[in-house]
């Protein structure tokens, strides 16, 4: 079998530029039995060595300048170019993928981390793309929307629950409470995963005969949920029982697998925050474990908010690059999809 496969005759790297697009998936199913008999791929199951590709948020509202939170990076063009390396990454390493899943960032329309759940002292809703902290709820600066009382049916709670959130926030160091624009919204066409993207898992799942599965995250209102593994904070500020939980078996199914790829959006939040969370886990069972994790840093962009001026209102860039220095110094690695697989570090297949 070739280290590499080709690319099949249907792929047009076009797609992955392409809002719109959505792959004919029968006609994927009825082309795979073809492509594998000519290339002689065999079924996932007998894989003696599994290979697990994680693709973290590849949705539309990330993914193309059409959508409502795209992860352009500093050239613009970030997720654009990662959904093609991404997808020809897929094809070409097809035989040796045993396992393929993508998280999907799920929301709804109020939610802690929206404008619409938080009304400022003017009772005017609040804007995107700042922060809240705790201090501006204490004095009343910023409250909670009355509007979403009927939600949790207490709105002392509610109040005080966000103030703990937002403590707990800012003791983590790691963020501060965002507000950021509607978002993979269930239902909406910015919640799908990108054409190209999905095309090339469901053609790698008739192929390997490997189930194309997904994993759901961020539908809780009173959590942000960066990490397909945990939530940002799981207590509640009565103490009476857990806010959330983390996502104990997806955990267990990484950790697992003899080797993990990841890739995805964006680079400086929801993949940062699940390779810190992955490697946090690790560090409590074997510090070891972290050579086995693959960090395709050409397949995944930061968030930036361009100014309209040349410059940006945000930029997090820098957050990446410091998280993938300290994801590599605790052993991880940081490759290239366009290097072949058989030259990558500590990769025996």
């Amino acid at each position: 079998m070739p280290n590499q496969l080709p690319m099949p005759l249907f792929y047009n790297p076009k797609t992955a530029r392409d809002w719109a697009y959505s792959p004919n998936q029968m006609k994927l199913f009825e082309s795979s039995a073809g492509w594998k008999r000519e290339h002689n791929v065999k079924p996932a199951a007998t894989d003696k060595f599994n290979l697990h590709v994680l693709l973290i948020d590849v949705q539309k509202d990330f993914c193309f300048k059409e959508g409502s939170l795209y992860v352009g990076g500093r050239s613009g063009d970030g997720a654009l170019d990662d959904n093609q390396r991404t997808a020809e990454w897929i094809y070409r390493n097809l035989h040796r993928i045993t396992k393929m899943s993508c998280t999907m960032d799920t929301h709804f329309a109020y939610q802690i981390f929206f404008p619409s759940f938080f009304l400022d002292q003017d009772d005017k809703p609040l804007s995107a793309f700042r922060t809240v902290v705790a201090d501006e709820i204490r004095s009343g600066k910023v409250k909670v929307n009355p509007a979403v009382t009927h939600l949790v049916n207490d709105y002392a709670w509610l109040q005080k629950q966000v103030i703990h959130y937002c403590q707990e926030l800012e003791k983590q160091g790691k963020y501060q409470l965002y507000m950021w624009p509607a978002h993979c919204i269930l239902g909406s066409d910015g919640h799908a995963l990108v054409g190209s993207i999905h095309e090339a898992r469901m053609f790698h799942s008739y192929i390997r005969g490997a189930q194309s599965d997904c994993e759901v995250k961020g539908g809780h209102l009173l959590t942000e949920n960066y990490s397909v593994l945990r939530p940002e904070v799981l207590t509640r500020h009565d103490g009476q029982g857990a806010l959330a939980q983390k996502n104990t078996h997806f955990i267990q199914t990484l950790l697992k697998a003899d080797a993990v790829v990841i890739a995805g959006q964006a680079a400086s939040h929801c993949v940062l925050s699940s390779i810190d969370d992955l490697l946090n886990e690790i560090h409590t069972q074997d510090p070891t474990l972290a050579k086995k994790v693959y960090v395709m840093t050409d397949c995944m962009s930061s968030v930036t908010v361009p100014d309209g001026k040349g410059g940006f209102f945000a930029d997090f860039t820098d957050n990446a690059q410091k998280a993938q220095q300290k994801f590599a110094d605790a052993g991880m690695h940081l490759v290239k999809s366009t290097d072949p697989i058989d030259g990558w570090p500590d990769l025996k297949i």
